[in-house]
């Protein structure tokens, strides 16, 4: 009878130090007095139903104009996102189409058009997002004001919007990548997310480039480990400004496909971010196991644990500069273990990991 009363104890005091960590103030960033010329990498491969809203965000950031190189490199699209960009960018001299039909290197899939981008970009930052994202007008500003000669990485916040399935994975963004910033804070390198990511020029080119790197569908993953094992620091950022929006899975099978897509890099994510999720399924465990807690201790648990879990949702909403609805909040509660028991099922079963109308095997992807 003694394991429940340590196990909470100990997982309720860890929630309350996170809170209070995440209230702490933290240092703010400025601009270099320069304003230096940045490229901006978007791979895309059929995406022809969002990539015209991810444009409208680059070409509406508040940036010098003559500083910008925006990339879009097209990966064998097989609908019509080539003449979407086209149409797009005829007036726009910052942008650029590239057709990408060659493999460079070990690289392949995203990995191959990013390394193709990189080799034609020209400044010496390169800051990477996906098609379906749209960025703050002040991305740019604010990626950049967390670089020092230092640091090699930055990461941005992302959440998703749309529909109410939609907005709670926007919430599984939030939280998950608020766990990240706050081990980032601590000096823990867990990861980068590639598709709101700043590389410096130099830190890419340290570890040659992903052509150099053995084939990974988490290739942002891999290029945070390579760069910071150069010695090279990172930094992770949650505020307004550095805010992607992504359009959200559709389905919860197109959801599940995503995350055994995300489960496959998993295996390299640090102990300390394994003890934070994996507290969260031993709590369901413990709280549920038969005959360990009377019923009225267990609705106080839980309810103590729904109002830690709203706390650190609101405060990291509150710091992206996201809005949600109380409900929506609360509802998250149940969203959370039903999904994440669904994904380790799926995760379990012979399917092949599908990515962009593509499929890996498990052991070579």
């Amino acid at each position: 009878m003694t394991f429940a009363p340590l196990f909470f104890g100990a997982f309720f005091g860890l929630y309350v130090l996170v809170l209070l960590v995440l209230l702490w103030p933290r240092p703010t960033h400025h601009l270099p007095k320069r304003y230096p010329r940045v490229s901006i990498l978007v791979a895309a491969r059929n995406e022809e139903a969002s990539i015209e809203r991810c444009l409208q965000a680059l070409a509406a950031l508040n940036y010098p104009t003559e500083l910008l190189e925006i990339l879009i490199g097209d990966d064998a699209s097989t609908d019509e996102t080539r003449v979407v960009v086209q149409r797009f960018v005829a007036d726009k001299p910052q942008f650029r189409l590239l057709s990408i039909r060659r493999r460079l290197g070990t690289a392949r899939g995203k990995s191959n058009v990013l390394a193709h981008l990189c080799r034609a970009a020209t400044a010496d930052y390169f800051l990477i997002t996906d098609a379906d994202m749209a960025l703050s007008p002040e991305w740019v500003h604010t990626m950049l004001a967390a670089t020092t000669p230092a640091v090699g990485i930055v990461t941005g916040i992302t959440t998703a919007g749309g529909s109410l399935f939609g907005r709670l994975q926007g919430l599984d963004w939030l939280f998950g990548l608020n766990l990240i910033r706050l081990l980032t804070d601590w000096g823990v390198p867990v990861t980068a997310v590639g598709n709101n990511m700043l590389v410096r020029r130099a830190a890419y080119e340290s570890i040659g480039g992903y052509e150099a790197l053995a084939f990974s569908i988490s290739e942002d993953l891999q290029l945070f480990e390579r760069v910071v094992a150069q010695g090279w620091q990172f930094r992770n950022l949650v505020v307004p400004t550095a805010l992607g929006i992504s359009v959200a899975q559709p389905t919860v099978r197109h959801l599940l496909r995503q995350r055994k897509r995300w489960m496959k890099g998993s295996a390299h994510l640090p102990w300390q971010l394994s003890v934070l999720f994996g507290s969260y399924a031993l709590f369901y465990t413990v709280l549920g196991w038969p005959g360990l807690l009377p019923l009225a201790a267990i609705g106080s648990i839980w309810a103590a644990k729904v109002v830690c879990q709203t706390l650190f949702l609101t405060i990291t909403l509150r710091q992206a500069g996201h809005r949600e609805r109380l409900p929506v909040l609360l509802l998250y509660e149940f969203y959370l273990p039903l999904m994440s028991l669904a994904v380790l099922v799926y995760t379990v079963l012979p399917h092949p990991i599908e990515w962009k109308e593509r499929r890996y095997k498990w052991a070579e992807a």
